[in-house]
């Protein structure tokens, strides 16, 4: 039996990992394979970064990977946390009760839930404004270099 509320701590906390995927699909999953990829990359611009400066280029591109990676492991937590336990049930437990209490919604799941739209929206709004921040200053150092 999968438990919803397993599921919603797993998306949130490993899901960048893709151990919510393996929890749920089993190792054969696809996309829980490829989830670390984009992770590996931003944590390589967090890497860049502390050796380059902030000025380099690449790593503006790969840190928000880590970002929009992470958030949309936390909206996955909270899609999760908020399916109803009759839709988890026949979703993830096909062969159980549709009533199982596998699929039910305790207070571990709604703090789970709350967590991830906190700190998700948190990582989202910082992954989007860094990103834009970036490009507008290489905007307008490119500007500067022509007017030069």
């Amino acid at each position: 039996m999968k438990n919803k509320t397993t599921a919603a701590w797993l998306a949130f906390i490993a899901g960048p990992l893709g151990l919510h995927r393996f929890y749920l699909y089993g190792k054969s999953d696809l996309i829980g394979w490829l989830l670390p990829i984009p992770t590996a990359l931003g944590i390589f611009g967090i890497e860049r970064v502390t050796q380059n400066g902030v000025d380099d280029m690449l790593s503006w591109i790969l840190i928000p990977m880590l970002g929009f990676t992470f958030a949309g492991c936390a909206l996955t937590a909270i899609v999760y946390g908020l399916t109803s336990s009759t839709k988890w049930n026949i979703r993830f437990n096909p062969g159980g009760k549709q009533d199982a209490t596998a699929g039910t919604t305790n207070w571990l799941t709604i703090g789970a839930v709350i967590t991830a739209l906190l700190i998700g929206t948190t990582v989202l709004m910082a992954s989007i404004t860094f990103s834009i921040q970036r490009y507008f200053e290489f905007q307008v150092e490119d500007v500067r270099s022509i007017s030069r």
